[in-house]
């Protein structure tokens, strides 16, 4: 596409860092310092926006990339939102919530100087949730002296959170995978599908596509899977994972999630539920999950990618030579930031829409990026993903040279 090089070189590097240490007394009344980050990659097109997640493993060069992904992702659906990510260094489970109500509080204090709903506005992410994001629009506002729910998205609907949006990631990940099913002339009803993470995202799109007749052959959680010989109900799987602790526990007992006599399951390992013969895979779970050292082993014909970073770039290369289409992150997970920008406006107009209201209008913006991306992708005679990056840069560029670079 023969990007501007000083708008490359502008959106190469975020434009802050900012790396915070968060003393917590502790229940045992000893203090336990976490440290916390917030990266904020660029606002051209509108406030930084991005998740924040708690998790044992988050790391600076992490949330660098999940900014600039951010950014990358608002301008592929044309939302006016730049790219931010957040997180903080902590198992949340190890917490009582006591504990994590005070740590969330005090990373918001401590930020708050560069939080607000015209600077950065985060949202939930790995193991964040809506209470979650309450306690930080609560903590802002306290320090504003002044109520701004508008400062994070993904709130409880009581606290102006917005109709839609805990499925919003899922039904927007649905909505391209059915425009593209059209495109390849593929039914639902033969469509076999697997999904690994039964998370959120995971067990949303599971019901989603089960609803429209898709097959659910195959789900897996971070502690194994199953794959059956028939249709798994969504439903009954969710409810056996909420009762046993994980889906490899379900469907030996046939019944439970089918009620078909004869239907059978196996467990599998993640590493065989990838490699599944399936028409659609879902990587709904973590980055880094499908490498050049398993590529060659995907028998899907598509992947659709609602986690961030499934892929790797070396296994794309080996999965476009295999003929297998990925409908690339940036775009097929970009429903949920959507719906957070809906959300931002809904707080900043004090008026609230339906869910019905909602879906609509974010049906309208996945598919009409998703015919730009294959506008692109015909028109540079390139891959998804790679088109959905150039929908984004031609975007971006026009905003960062309209503005003028100081």
């Amino acid at each position: 596409m023969k990007l501007d090089k000083d708008v490359e070189a502008i959106l190469s590097h975020p434009m802050r860092v900012i790396e915070v240490s968060i003393p917590i007394r502790m229940d045992n009344c000893k203090i336990q310092t976490f440290k916390g980050f917030r990266i904020q990659h660029n606002n051209s097109a509108g406030p930084f926006k991005g998740g924040i997640r708690f998790h044992p493993d988050v790391d600076m060069s992490e949330m660098k990339a999940l900014a600039t992904w951010m950014t990358i992702k608002c301008a592929v659906v044309g939302i006016p939102l730049g790219g931010g990510k957040g997180g903080i260094v902590v198992d949340p489970k190890k917490l009582s919530e006591r504990e994590l109500e005070a740590l969330t509080r005090k990373y918001v204090h401590l930020l708050s100087p560069f939080l607000g709903p015209n600077i950065d506005v985060p949202a939930p992410d790995v193991n964040t949730n809506p209470k979650i994001m309450a306690w930080i629009a609560d903590e802002y506002s306290m320090l504003q002296r002044e109520n701004v729910p508008g400062v994070v998205t993904g709130k409880p609907l009581e606290f102006g959170g917005s109709a839609g949006r805990n499925e919003a990631t899922s039904l927007g990940g649905v909505f391209v995978l059915e425009e593209f099913m059209k495109s390849v002339s593929q039914k639902a009803e033969q469509t076999r599908v697997v999904i690994q993470g039964f998370g959120n995202a995971g067990s949303n799109v599971a019901k989603l596509l089960a609803a429209r007749a898709y097959q659910i052959v195959g789900v897996s959680d971070s502690k194994g899977g199953i794959i059956c010989d028939r249709v798994i109900d969504p439903q009954s799987l969710m409810a056996c994972k909420v009762e046993k602790g994980s889906v490899k526990e379900c469907g030996l007992i046939v019944s439970d999630l089918h009620g078909i006599a004869g239907a059978s399951c196996k467990r599998v390992s993640n590493k065989q539920l990838l490699e599944t013969e399936c028409d659609v895979l879902i990587l709904s779970a973590l980055e880094n999950q499908v490498t050049k050292e398993n590529a060659h082993k995907i028998k899907a014909k598509y992947i659709l990618e609602l986690a961030n970073g499934p892929v790797l770039p070396e296994a794309d290369k080996i999965l476009k030579k295999k003929g297998v289409t990925v409908i690339p992150d940036i775009l097929a997970n970009a429903g949920g930031v959507t719906v957070s920008y809906f959300e931002l406006v809904q707080n900043k107009m004090n008026f609230y829409w339906s869910e019905e209201e909602v879906h609509d209008r974010l049906k309208k913006i996945m598919l009409e990026a998703w015919h730009n991306v294959v506008k692109n992708s015909k028109k540079y005679k390139c891959t998804f993903r790679e088109a959905a990056f150039i929908t984004a840069m031609t975007r971006l560029e026009k905003l960062i040279q309209t503005r003028g670079v100081h």
